[in-house]
């Protein structure tokens, strides 16, 4: 993608797809990778200054954030998602838009504006969050629908995943307050996670072993969270997920896959065994640090 496209698709004030500046396919996990091989490279820098400018709403779109896009989480065309939906997730949505920001910060590699972007996703971020038996949630998405309501149809916690669930929401987070010193934020967010790694319901919901959404996941985003975390209350529960991650293995069908396979559980359980953190990098494309 021509490092000018993004930004000539705001001057027309057109919203963006999903694979523009998600994590997965856009430019947060471009940047990402210029983050760990050359963090002060010229097009780590382009890519800061082009999230930044994501995150200013655009005129003639009813206040929507920036980084609404007209289609669904899948890539469903207009016609068959009414409006479009905003996406929360570390995966696809504006969470790894923060935790980039949040990381590169920590890192002291900034741009213009960076501080503020990180304020204008928090405060759209806090103004959906609900609770859950005293801990924080976010939904994974919302409809034009649903934020014309002020309302997400979604009731509860689902499945506590790194990819669109409570965990790497909170992580993102937690990362953007440690880089900001926002130590309410940073509670917030550790107490979220909490929430869910000590609730039977939410742990239920997991059913596999993956990374992306499953118990290795769910493992490494806590492993990670709990070493910058302000109590021992989420390395606590280390142990019970590292067991969760095994149990899974035991009754998964082979995929050497690293995101939804064996390799990427294998490497969160090692990992997480021996309390080391990877210098191979193998996480970096989970932008958990």
């Amino acid at each position: 993608m021509p490092a000018s496209t993004p930004h000539t698709r705001i001057d027309r004030g057109e919203l963006p797809a999903l694979a523009e500046f998600d994590l997965i396919r856009g430019l947060t996990g471009l940047g990402t990778y210029h983050l760990r091989r050359n963090p002060h490279h010229e097009i780590t820098a382009a890519v800061l200054a082009y999230l930044v400018r994501l995150t200013e709403p655009l005129p003639d779109h009813d206040g929507l954030p920036g980084w609404w896009t007209e289609h669904g989480p899948t890539g469903q065309p207009p016609a068959e998602y009414p409006g479009g939906h905003g996406n929360f997730g570390l995966a696809h949505g504006i969470c790894g838009v923060l935790a980039f920001l949040g990381t590169t910060m920590r890192h002291d590699v900034t741009v213009d504006g960076h501080t503020d972007a990180i304020a204008r996703i928090c405060a759209w971020l806090d103004s959906w969050q609900d609770d859950h038996g005293g801990a924080a949630w976010w939904p994974r998405t919302i409809t034009l629908e649903e934020a014309r309501a002020g309302r997400a149809g979604q009731r509860e916690p689902l499945q506590p995943s790194w990819c669109y669930g409570t965990p790497g929401i909170a992580r993102a987070q937690q990362l953007a307050a440690l880089a900001t010193g926002d130590a309410a934020r940073q509670r917030t967010a550790e107490t979220a996670l909490l929430g869910c790694v000590s609730d039977p319901a939410q742990l239920a919901r997991i059913i596999d072993p993956s990374l992306c959404h499953g118990a290795a996941g769910l493992l490494h985003t806590t492993w990670r969270a709990a070493a910058d975390a302000a109590t021992g209350d989420l390395a606590a529960h280390l142990p019970h997920l590292t067991d969760l991650l095994v149990d899974q293995l035991r009754t998964a069908s082979p995929d050497a896959g690293l995101l939804e396979g064996s390799t990427g559980a294998a490497l969160a359980l090692l990992t997480a065994v021996g309390d080391i953190p990877p210098g191979s990098g193998w996480d970096t494309c989970l932008l958990l640090a």
